[in-house]
This record gives structure tokens, C-alpha cells and sequence, in this order.
């Protein structure tokens, strides 16, 4: 026996907060099943990308950066905000120069998840950079103060079991990166 999932459908939406990188909306939904009202928060973030960027002996590029809302330095992999018209490709291209000095002629698509679609309503898009070269100085935002390093593929799952890497985000779009290799092994 399948249970039947209930939906909600917008009714009125309002906007709450404006708080630069995102916005905060309020919706009042009515459950479509019985006509229930309901209020529902929703954060509005534009799509985002991230990359595991390879070098051609096997390292991966990982940045480390000062995150607020833990008030602590992260190790993760480059990545951020698609802009307005920018496709995701473009902007993994972006955000890969701008925060590594990194490039790479050979982008391939891993796939997207939701962040976390209880709350937000957007996408986040994975990528490989195979093949990277260091090609430029990095430019950072003005609220971005970035290292990057270099650390051996091989190490990538001991830096996630102990929890080094914790971002949910990149263990993502790692995950996405380890089905795509074991994809290519079975071929």
C-alpha cells in the first residue's frame, strides 16, 4: 500500500529579509488535500557551484578560508555564486581562476544536489577540473581572504574521516566525484 504524500500550494508570498547574499521570503501555502493554511520560511539563494580541481599528478586543489557562521577556518574546494546569466560551467571556471589561479581545459559535469531543500530553493552544481595547471595569480572578493593547497587525491578520504573536510557541500560534490571515477573503472 503507497501512503499519499501531502503537497502545499503557495497561496501568497512575501518578502521578509534582504540580506545581501540571500533573501528571506514568507509564504502562506494552503495544504491541497483539506485546504489547511500554513506559513513556510524560504530562503532565496541564486545557484551555486563547486569543483574538485585535479591537478595532472593527482593532487587536488583545496582551499582553506575563514567561514562566519562556525567562526572557523575551513578546508574545502573552490567554488561559490553563479552570477546572473553566467552558466554553471562558466562560473565553475570563474571561481576556480579567482580563488586558485587554477585552470583547466577539461571541465566535466558531476551532477547537482539541493543544499537543503526543506529551507532553500536552489541548486548547487559539481564539477571536475581534470588536468589543472596553475595559470594566474588569484582575485579574490573583498570579503574573501583564500590559501589554497595542494594535497595527494589518495589523502582526500582520511582528511573526510576525520573530519578535516566537513563542509556538507564539497563532501557532496566528493561523493558525486567518486561515482563518476568508479563509473569510469567499470568501462
Amino acid at each position: 500500500m503507497t501512503q499519499r504524500i501531502e503537497t502545499w500550494k503557495r497561496a501568497k508570498s512575501k518578502p521578509v529579509a534582504d540580506c545581501r547574499v540571500f533573501r528571506v521570503r514568507e509564504d502562506t501555502c494552503e495544504r491541497e488535500s483539506d485546504g489547511m493554511e500554513a506559513t513556510f520560511f524560504v530562503i532565496e539563494n541564486p545557484d551555486w557551484v563547486n569543483v574538485v580541481a585535479l591537478t595532472r599528478d593527482e593532487k587536488v586543489v583545496l582551499i582553506e578560508q575563514f567561514r562566519h557562521g562556525v567562526e572557523a577556518i575551513g578546508l574545502e574546494i573552490p567554488g561559490g555564486i553563479i552570477d546572473e546569466n553566467e552558466s554553471p560551467e562558466a562560473a565553475a571556471r570563474r571561481e576556480l581562476k579567482e580563488e586558485t589561479g587554477y585552470s583547466s581545459n577539461n571541465f566535466i559535469f558531476l551532477g547537482k544536489t539541493l543544499p537543503n531543500p526543506a529551507l532553500q530553493n536552489n541548486a548547487l552544481y559539481h564539477f571536475l577540473a581534470a588536468d589543472c595547471e596553475k595559470t594566474s595569480e588569484t582575485s579574490f572578493d573583498e570579503h574573501e581572504s583564500i590559501a589554497a593547497r595542494l594535497v595527494p587525491l589518495s589523502e582526500i578520504e582520511n582528511l573526510v574521516g576525520n573530519e578535516s573536510i566537513n563542509h556538507s557541500h564539497v563532501l557532496a560534490c566528493l561523493l558525486k566525484f567518486e561515482l563518476y571515477r568508479k563509473m569510469r573503472l567499470k568501462k
